[in-house]
């Protein structure tokens, strides 16, 4: 981790990312209760967040947009955008106003998503291959920090002053990540220019995922995994009050107990990859969460506040070891497209899980609900712990030569590739 951090560029990069985090997880509960504030209705609060993720529904357009141009220069103009984005919002004072709030949302989604692919193919560009478990522990821990503060941060400010600092604040973000992303002094090779057809582009992250056996495996595992998250949203509220007979607000202390094992599990990720790999990673991860959601079902504070701990640890584990697993295994030509289907092939069942857990909790008991994500997480555990391959030795550098379908090699590199060898992947 020394070893990481020493370097300009990095520290640079990852300070970059939490700014940007920051002003974004301030403002989106801060637009969520602005939209509720002016209509009363839950509905219409709620259609936000759709927004946001009707928005991010678009991200294999920003891949491939990603994988074509500089990804230093893309970011910067990201930023840029997004900093304007989110200007309209000062706009919005009436419910007649609303529709501001839907359309910066699901504009913000589409830039979220582009942003996010580049930021995952940049810092595959920018780390060795040895560090990028490390990196990704590090902004996993420092991201979960945010997570606790944020959203109180900007429930307060809108609450004293309104959304409009909020608003501006979260432009400023935008605008220091741009800033701290332009001093980043490492260069990048150019595209190599492509004949490709646009949705031949467009469709060749989900190509690649569905050829290539590890990332195929740990794709299904993530799926599973987010549906179980999904479910948790409407179901932690019972846990606070059917189980332990506390208020509402006793959420708040649920999703505190949460955020310190996520904070602790985020360093020892970075560990564990560097000493069993990324696969024996998110089994901890989905074991820790498979323990926290039976633990959660216990109507006792006893054991639910450590089973909540448990869940909020297995985050940073399963997020830290399948993101730092994408990037070993795909070549960098590809890595934009291959992150943007990662992202859409698990955002569209994050939303469905989190409405049918809405209705589930409605119709069987809680703890039911609870049994069925547990199930979900120690069964993905079990697949992932005897499908998944050896991982390759960090550090260890090898040439993408394998066929389509077959496995990559033990050592695989993540430095660029031609376009035609990608194309010859994807295809």
């Amino acid at each position: 981790m020394r070893a990481l951090l020493a370097r300009r560029d990095v520290r640079l990069l990852v300070l970059a990312r939490v700014i940007d985090m920051a002003g974004s997880n301030a403002l989106w509960i801060a637009v969520g209760i602005r939209v509720k504030e002016l209509t009363g209705s839950n509905s219409a609060a709620g259609l936000t967040f759709f927004a946001f993720i009707l928005g991010t529904l678009g991200a294999p357009l920003g891949g491939a947009l990603v994988d074509r141009l500089p990804r230093r220069p893309l970011l910067i103009v990201l930023n840029l955008a997004a900093a304007v984005l989110v200007l309209p919002l000062l706009l919005v004072h009436d419910r007649h106003s609303v529709w501001i709030c839907y359309l910066v949302m699901t504009l913000y989604g589409l830039a979220s998503g582009a942003t996010s692919s580049a930021m995952s193919a940049f810092t595959q560009t920018l780390i060795a291959p040895e560090h990028l478990g490390d990196a990704n522990g590090l902004l996993q821990t420092l991201l979960q920090g945010l997570r606790l503060v944020a959203p109180l941060m900007g429930a307060g400010v809108l609450s004293a002053f309104g959304l409009g600092p909020l608003v501006i604040g979260d432009a400023t973000t935008f605008a220091l990540a741009a800033l701290l992303i332009a001093l980043i002094r490492q260069r990048e090779d150019p595209p190599e220019p492509t004949q490709q057809e646009a949705d031949t582009q467009i469709t060749a992250g989900f190509r690649y995922i569905a050829q290539t056996p590890t990332l195929r495996q740990f794709t299904i595992v993530a799926v599973l995994a987010i549906v179980a998250f999904g479910f948790s949203e409407s179901v932690l509220f019972a846990v606070a009050d059917a189980g332990l007979h506390r208020p509402p607000a006793f959420l708040g202390v649920l999703s505190s107990l949460q955020g310190v094992g996520a904070i602790a599990a985020g360093m020892a990720a970075a560990i564990t990859m560097r000493r069993a790999g990324e696969a024996r990673t998110v089994v901890l991860g989905l074991s820790c969460a498979a323990a926290g959601f039976l633990l959660s079902a216990v109507p006792s504070l006893l054991a639910v506040a450590p089973g909540t701990v448990l869940i909020g640890a297995s985050l940073p584990c399963i997020v830290a070891g399948i993101t730092t697993l994408f990037q070993r295994r795909t070549p960098a030509a590809l890595m934009g497209r291959t992150d943007a289907a990662l992202n859409v092939l698990t955002g569209a069942p994050q939303t469905a899980a989190i409405a049918a857990g809405a209705g589930l909790i409605a119709l069987v008991d809680y703890r039911f609900v609870l049994a069925v994500m547990a199930v979900l997480m120690a069964a993905s555990a079990l697949y992932l712990a005897t499908r998944a391959t050896r991982q390759p030795s960090a550090g260890v550098s090898a040439r993408l030569t394998h066929k389509p379908g077959e496995e990559a090699p033990e050592s695989i590199t993540t430095a660029p590739v031609g376009e035609a060898g990608v194309r010859e992947q994807a295809r």
